[in-house]
């Protein structure tokens, strides 16, 4: 926590110092026709994060004529143990754990930038920090592992300079990555130091199916008041099954399987096609007054469909 409070308190002052000179944040509109649509960060911890939002991504950039930027912290070099289909493709023995350490932050970099052409991200920023190993321990990297404070300062960066209208992350659950978790935490903080009539609306994001027998519920990540959310199940969420195309044969799941298709060091990752129905938005609870109104606004624009009927 010291460490975190320690980057909040220096970047309130940032803000705080040199809020004036800041371009003022202009109130932005979601289009009609070929209007400027919502600007979006996606903060995540590793390459292959953003999967679980991609239809949503896909939506934004191109139905809504809105940008979408990733910011990656890390390189994803732990990933190596499920990397045995990639040896064969990428013709090296990424299994074996320095060999793996050694290539996959090329290769990861290069199969999320063709993710995101599939998308339409606009810009990919990797912070190159170390991805040790899977753990629940949300500490592990922020103590460890990452120079938080380079993260940090890169995060209010990005925010101050582009004027996002929403940060998108991953809901910050107990039983998720302990990089997920502190990936969000970072976020969070970030968005937290800015002023409040500065502050993008940020959601967490989680992905269900339709077969699922339980709703998932979250109210904060325990110990950390900043992960609070609003209510304890998400506010908004978008039907990546929704039907479209001749007798209605497609749906978004489409999209998101050609974006996952391009993490191919990533064996479990494939396993991910078709499973999602639903990609939920959690609000959280530090956002700035209006935020609700906003975000509700996005969604019932990205329920609208641009596709015609075709009949033939």
């Amino acid at each position: 926590m010291k460490v975190i409070a320690t980057v909040v308190s220096f970047l309130l002052f940032v803000s705080v110092s040199f809020g004036q000179q800041t371009k003022p944040k202009t109130t932005s509109s979601f289009p009609t026709l070929q209007e400027e649509g919502p600007k979006v960060l996606v903060v995540t911890a590793h390459p292959d994060d953003e999967t679980g939002m991609a239809a949503v991504i896909y939506k934004i950039t191109h139905h809504l004529h809105g940008t979408v930027d990733q910011c990656v912290i890390t390189n994803g070099e732990a990933g190596y143990k499920y990397s045995t289909l990639g040896n064969e493709y990428y013709g090296l023995d990424l299994t074996d754990p320095a060999v793996g350490r050694a290539n996959l932050p090329r290769i990861r970099k290069e199969e999320l930038t063709n993710a995101g052409k599939i998308i339409g991200m606009r810009h990919i920023y990797f912070l190159d920090q170390k991805d040790a190993h899977y753990g629940l321990n949300e500490r592990e990297p922020l103590d460890t592992s990452w120079d938080v404070l380079k993260v940090t300062t890169k995060l209010h960066e990005l925010l101050t300079q582009e004027h996002y209208d929403f940060v998108f992350c991953l809901l910050p659950t107990p039983e998720t990555h302990g990089g997920h978790k502190a990936a969000t935490m970072l976020a969070l903080s970030a968005v937290k130091a800015l002023r409040v009539t500065d502050r993008p609306v940020i959601l967490g994001v989680t992905v269900s199916s339709k077969k699922d027998t339980a709703q998932t519920h979250f109210t904060e990540l325990k110990q950390y008041e900043e992960t609070r959310v609003v209510g304890d199940t998400a506010l908004y969420r978008f039907d990546v099954s929704t039907p479209f195309g001749y007798l209605n044969r497609l749906n978004y799941k489409v999209i998101v399987n050609w974006e996952i298709a391009e993490h191919k060091s990533q064996g479990t990752m494939q396993l991910a096609m078709n499973q999602g129905d639903y990609e939920n938005f959690w609000l959280f609870a530090l956002n700035a007054q209006g935020a609700d109104a906003k975000a509700k606004r996005l969604f019932e624009e990205l329920k609208k469909s641009p596709y015609k009927e075709l009949k033939y």
